[in-house]
């Protein structure tokens, strides 16, 4: 009968430091999440990736930045894609300019974001995640500007939104 109630003290004890700890994370997220323009999609993304579990805010920073890296590299291949197949000139035109904005996302915006989080230089991690932002809607505004309807709205859309994200995230920083 002991060893029933040394069992269940030890498994109660378990699940309180465990169910702490989880509510501590969805704590974090929630209150740093709360302070972005895009707060579902905020808990969305860092809820959706492991490591928030253990993260602080520079660690949630990151794991955004890599979102925003990620959803980047498919809408590039969304881009790629569709450029081996349009007829339509003026639309190769606007995804052309938009295969220099992804490239620009991708391999200057957000790593200089993920190097300036890692060294805890949040102005900068601002200003790259700000950039790419800017980077996506330049890509979805030259459709607008050739009439064209944009095939890659979505993805457009998603990459500015998280790196507004982002650059909410590491203003916390600051």
């Amino acid at each position: 009968m002991t060893k029933i109630i040394s069992l269940f003290i030890l498994e109660a004890v378990f699940c309180f430091t465990f169910f702490t700890v989880s509510y501590s994370d969805i704590n974090l997220i929630q209150t740093n999440c709360k302070k972005t323009p895009f707060y579902d999609l905020c808990v969305l993304t860092l809820k959706s990736d492991p490591r928030s579990s253990t993260a602080d805010v520079p660690g949630l920073a990151r794991i955004v930045a890599d979102s925003v890296n990620a959803k980047a590299i498919a809408t590039l291949n969304q881009i790629s894609a569709l450029l081996k197949s349009v007829k339509d000139p003026t639309l190769e035109k606007a995804l052309e300019g938009c295969i220099v904005s992804y490239n620009t996302i991708i391999q200057a915006d957000i790593p200089v974001a993920i190097d300036a989080i890692e060294k805890n230089n949040p102005k900068f991690a601002v200003q790259s995640a700000t950039d790419a932002g800017n980077e996506a809607q330049a890509c979805e505004n030259s459709f607008a500007e050739k009439a064209s309807n944009s095939p890659i709205f979505s993805g457009n859309k998603a990459v500015h939104d998280l790196s507004v994200v982002l650059q909410s995230i590491a203003s916390l920083l600051l």
